[in-house]
């Protein structure tokens, strides 16, 4: 959660999970222009309009030799597809965010996050990522959506909940309250499989054109499986996106599929494993200090000087807006809102933010209390989403120069109670332990004859999990071992 944190209500839905980073690719409201056609005037009007809303949202964009290397990589690829001769015609940004997530829209827009290049081994996986959302644009695959979608992509996680279960207009609302771990995921699911499993094979013509090995869209799609099935057992939910909830399949699903069409496109090409792993050294990864950071089931930021902790069985998600909180039964963001110095104003606000037009949202009552010596005011409201009672509650904490923080919760009727331990964990901290939160970041290493999977995954900076991590970082699947001479990455602390 950046410095400049907005209310969570119509915010650019973030993906928190490795196997959405493919799918989640939010869009704006697509043209109906055909397939296959070059941008249009209207089309870079449009993405030239959204673009500074999607690097807000996205922590903004990286600076420096790492960006300018992805932004190669990215025209290189995106000119591929015959929406524009000349590689000047498309953005391409690397986003500072710890979030897994690669997306492009009309006008010749390429984004990704630092996160998922960190997940990826060679410039190809770079290049298959980057092709396979610009195949999203190329097939305008954005227009055949609905205009509904269209307009829930641009809504904030919570948002998004809340809303279906409040207005009961909306399958994630009413599902929201029963499958623990899944909203955060179901709130992105937008393309359909058949939508998914083109811009896979026109990344894959993508690739083969530029003359990249096809194989890499399998072997990134292999990574951001071990990726999201890891980050779920670290976090005690389920990997798996239910069937009913997604009409595409996930990566795992899509590895076969992508082999098969490298196979067909004729394997052969290069990867540049060796120069991507030397122009990524030193990129951060996971959550910059500037956002606040995620260890365990703590959240703290150092720049507001704050800190909480979530109940045992629920994990968080960092955005640049909010920081998402699933599990149990239940779901919750912490944010910030505007604050006039009144903090029942404030917690009736973000009620009636949450309602949004269509529905008004007010708390029962709002009661003033302090949390750990901090002011704050807490509301909650009772409805009917059409099938059962939920209870949507709004803490907020008053933090001084005019700034306010909140929590938005929901849960089933009368087990809002379990956010308790959260709302009452939020603390402020000491300049001492401000200080001590220091950045994760790349470190690219040569194995040595000595070297094992065991020896470098020490030296990972992580107290758990340390060897799945290694082998997830590197692509190292099943019994796979390192290769003295060979190079690998390790997350170390530091700047």
């Amino acid at each position: 959660m950046s410095k400049e944190i907005r209310r969570p209500v119509r915010a650019i839905a973030l993906s928190g999970a490795a196997s959405l980073a493919l799918a989640a690719c939010a869009t704006v409201p697509g043209s109906s222009v055909p397939a296959g056609s070059p941008i249009t005037q209207q089309e870079a009007s449009q993405g030239a309009e959204y673009h500074p809303q999607f690097l807000s949202q996205y922590g903004g964009a990286e600076t420096g030799p790492q960006a300018q290397y992805v932004e190669q990589v990215g025209k290189n690829i995106a000119v591929q597809s015959g929406l524009a001769n000349a590689q000047s015609a498309f953005t391409v940004t690397l986003l500072n965010s710890s979030v897994d997530n690669a997306f492009a829209i009309p006008g010749g827009y390429v984004y990704i996050t630092r996160q998922l290049v960190d997940l990826m081994n060679n410039e190809a996986e770079l290049a298959a990522v980057m092709g396979h959302e610009v195949g999203h644009v190329a097939a305008r695959h954005s227009a055949k959506r609905q205009a509904k979608s269209q307009q829930n992509a641009l809504l904030g996680v919570l948002g998004q909940v809340l809303a279906g279960a409040v207005l009961g207009n909306s399958a994630l609302g009413q599902l929201g309250q029963q499958i623990a771990g899944t909203a955060p995921q179901l709130a992105t699911l937008s393309y359909s499989r058949n939508q998914e499993l083109q811009a896979d094979q026109l990344g894959v013509t993508y690739l083969k054109r530029a003359g990249y090995d096809p194989r890499a869209m399998a072997s990134v799609l292999q990574s951001l499986a071990a990726q999201n099935s890891l980050e779920a057992q670290l976090q005690g939910r389920d990997a798996t996106i239910p069937e009913w909830a997604s009409t595409h399949p996930d990566p795992a699903g899509r590895v076969q599929n992508a082999l098969q069409l490298a196979q067909a496109a004729g394997v052969g090409g290069v990867t540049n494993r060796d120069t991507f792993l030397a122009r990524i050294d030193g990129l951060t990864y996971g959550d910059d200090p500037k956002q606040g950071v995620i260890e365990g089931n703590t959240f703290i930021h150092p720049e507001y000087r704050l800190t909480f902790s979530v109940p045992q069985g629920y994990y968080m998600m960092n955005g640049t807006s909010a920081v998402t909180i699933g599990g149990g039964t239940g779901q919750a963001q912490f944010s910030s809102a505007p604050f006039n110095g009144n903090l029942q104003s404030y917690v009736a606000n973000v009620f009636q933010a949450l309602g949004g037009d269509q529905q008004t949202l007010v708390p029962q009552s709002i009661q003033n209390t302090t949390v750990n010596g901090i002011p704050a005011a807490v509301g909650q409201a009772r409805v009917n989403n059409g099938s059962q009672n939920v209870d949507v509650v709004v803490y907020a904490y008053e933090f001084g120069n005019n700034q306010a923080f909140h929590f938005a919760a929901i849960a089933p009727a009368g087990q809002a109670g379990v956010f308790n331990p959260m709302f009452q964990s939020m603390r402020r901290i000491s300049s001492a332990e401000a200080s001590a939160v220091v950045p994760r970041r790349i470190d690219v290493i040569t194995a040595g004859s000595g070297d094992t999977v065991a020896t470098l995954s020490r030296r990972m900076a992580f107290a758990n999990a340390q060897e799945q991590r290694f082998r997830v970082l590197n692509g190292l699947f099943g019994n796979a071992q390192v290769v003295p001479g060979q190079k690998y990455k390790i997350v170390v602390r530091g700047q």
